[in-house]
Order: structure tokens, then sequence, then C-alpha cells
């Protein structure tokens, strides 16, 4: 018998070679089974993972699909293995190659010099198989179909990133924390074309996002109240100010709660939403306007 499925948010383990989308039909077959549709309780992820790569895919049930925005601007940590000497056409090894250069000057020192120019913000063109919309489908379908895909640059931003080993000239080891939309593929394939010799990604592992870690094959963890969106302030709600809210109207702005876990250091947090809870449940997301708070998304059955 299948256990009963939540509205929040499940963390979930991608392994290589499915896709992310496999993972979420998994669940709406759950759905199914209990006898619900997926209009009763629809599903989606929070940010895929290319086939290829393997960790950390969140899972959005019930009303947490809404919460898609808002996890956009999570940190997310990457352990990526860089191979030199060949550039691929998506950047990553099922590819077809388009560049072959020369890696036997690679040192550990250019390497890390390389890494530099894209610390913190700066333009990135994302991979012609990406799932950016080109006049309203995703890239990858058209770059699949023969069609040129040329899309435009991307505002992104790099928080940190270090070498964990190498094996010159043939391979290293990345880890790197970034901010939601960033191509770990297009990094490999703009160092490779710096440093004059051409990169791909091997492997691409997902360990975290924001406070959450991978749980590993087989597993997952449903995420519910005050552990959804933790790095967000929070407002308790009244009986009468949520009946407020649910009519359009706004609320003072009251006793506000800092967020359960903190961003890294440096690193670009969103300025607002609110979270609004009530009984523990997460009702609303809630934005600040002239001393007083509105609703942007609207969760009254709660999480």
């Amino acid at each position: 018998m299948i256990a009963p499925m939540h509205p929040g948010i499940y963390l979930v383990h991608k392994s290589v070679g499915d896709t992310s989308f496999s993972l979420v039909r998994a669940f709406m077959q759950e759905v199914e089974a209990a006898g619900l549709s997926k209009r009763q309780l629809p599903v989606s992820h929070g940010g895929t993972l290319d086939p290829f790569a393997e960790g950390l895919l969140l899972v959005l049930v019930g009303q947490a699909t809404r919460l898609m925005d808002s996890l956009h601007p999570a940190p997310k940590t990457y352990v990526a293995e860089v191979v030199w000497g060949t550039e691929t056409d998506n950047g990553d090894l099922q590819g077809k190659v388009v560049f072959q250069g020369d890696a036997s000057g690679l040192t550990p020192e250019r390497l890390d010099a390389a890494l530099t120019p894209f610390l913190g913000w700066h333009e990135q063109v994302p991979p012609a198989t990406s799932a950016k919309k080109v006049g309203g489908e995703p890239a990858y379908k058209k770059a699949h179909r023969g069609e040129a895909v040329e899309l435009p640059p991307s505002r992104v931003y790099l928080h940190e990133a270090r070498w964990l080993s190498h094996e010159l000239p043939h391979r290293s080891r990345l880890e790197l924390t970034c901010r939601g939309g960033f191509y770990v593929r297009a990094l490999a394939r703009d160092m490779g074309r710096a440093l004059g010799c051409g990169a791909h990604l091997s492997r691409l592992h997902r360990t975290s996002i924001g406070p959450w870690s991978d749980p590993g094959p087989d597993q997952r963890v449903w995420l519910h109240g005050r552990e959804l969106l933790p790095w967000l302030p929070a407002r308790v709600i009244k009986g009468d100010e949520i009946n407020d809210l649910k009519h359009g109207r706004t609320i003072p702005v009251g006793e506000l709660q800092s967020g359960e876990w903190r961003m890294p250091e440096g690193f670009p947090a969103p300025r607002d939403p609110l979270r609004a809870f009530q009984r523990g449940r997460l009702v609303a997301l809630l934005h600040e306007e002239d001393g007083r708070l509105r609703t942007v998304v609207e969760l009254w059955g709660g999480l």
C-alpha cells in the first residue's frame, strides 16, 4: 500500500541516466494510485538536472509548486569533473566533439587563474541544448532537430569555486557554489576556450541546494512548515489578519522573525518575500510595500 503523499517539497536523488521529469512522473503515479488527479495534487520539479548528471532534485507537490520562483535564488553546490582537450556541442560527455586542443601545458596555477574571471556576476551564454526557451520552445528540442540555436547571454552568479584534485593534462575535479540559472557545462566550455585547449564535463553531482543535501539513492525527505524557504524572514499571522489577506487587504508589518538558515557570507540574498505562518503552517508569501504587507503567493491550504 502506498503511503499518502503530502503537499510540500521532497528532496530526492536523481541517478545518472534518469531525467528530472522521470522522477516527477513517478510522483504523479503515486498521486494517481491514491485516487487523486494531477489537478488536485500537482507535481513539478524545482530545477532540472541533465540526464548525465546526478544528485539532489527538489520535487514540489501540491501548493508547493507555487514556490518555484522563491527557490531560484538559493545557492546550489556542485562537484564536477572537467575533461581537458575536447569541447563538445552540449558541454558534456554525451555531446558531439566540435574542437580538440592541446592540454599539455595546463598546471594547477593556470587553472586557479582561469577560474578567477568567472567569480561573482558575469554574462554567460547557455548551452544550445539547455532548457532555455527560444520562440516558446526549449532550445534543446531545436538543437536535437539540427536547427541552429543562438541564445542570448544571461546574467549569472558564481559565489565560489575551488579545484579538489587534478589528473593533468586529462581531467580535474571542481567544487562550486552558484545561484540558480548558472550552467556548469557553460563554465567548463568557457574555461576551455580561455585556456585554448577545449573542455567539457564528464560528471556532475549536485550535492546541495540551500540548507538541503542530496539524500542519496532510493531516499526522499519531506519538507513542510518552517523547513520551507528557511532563508526568508517570517511573520506569524493571526486569524483576523489572514481574513484580511484572503480578501486582498494589507496588514501591518508587525513583528518579523529571522529565517532559520542564513545564506553564505556575501551571497546575494533575496530581499523578499516574507513567509506568513499560521499554526506552524506556511499559508502565504507576502511583500512589504509602504509599511504594509500584501499577499504575492496564496497558500491558504497550508504547507
